[in-house]
């Protein structure tokens, strides 16, 4: 890891969901211990609403972020590489952290089938958290 603060970037296909989800808890957790980046290898127009509701229910508002697309640079500039269901598109890089967590794709569900995507999202961060900063609280 970099001599300043960790980064982990969350990657997935469409940027829009799990990613943006999973980027929402960790800035929420981490406050500014941890660089946070999220990206997708096609990423989607706009962020999925159910995503955004689910996160709005726990008070972390992720409606001010854009999918981004994937970008070479960006998996070299991370120290952890989360990624969600991009397969072999995601770029890796010797010396990098990688973590995949598989996890349901909220794509076309409404919010009572993301709400369940959101905890797990949430354990699997606090668990990331804990491991990147043991001192944290």
């Amino acid at each position: 890891m970099s001599d300043d603060k960790p980064s982990v970037l969350f990657v997935c296909v469409h940027n829009a969901g799990r990613s943006q989800m999973a980027a929402g808890w960790l800035r929420h957790l981490a406050g500014d211990t941890v660089e946070v980046r999220s990206a997708g290898s096609a990423p989607a127009e706009t962020i999925n609403p159910a995503a955004v509701e689910a996160m709005r229910e726990v008070g972390i508002d992720i409606t001010d972020q854009t999918p981004r697309l994937l970008a070479y640079d960006t998996v070299e500039a991370s120290d952890v590489v989360i990624t969600m269901g991009c397969g072999d598109i995601c770029p890796a890089f010797p010396g990098k952290r990688y973590e995949d967590w598989q996890l349901d794709d909220p794509a076309g569900k409404g919010v009572e089938a993301v709400r369940p995507i959101r905890d797990a999202i949430r354990t699997r961060v606090e668990t990331l958290l804990a491991d990147l900063l043991p001192t944290t609280p």
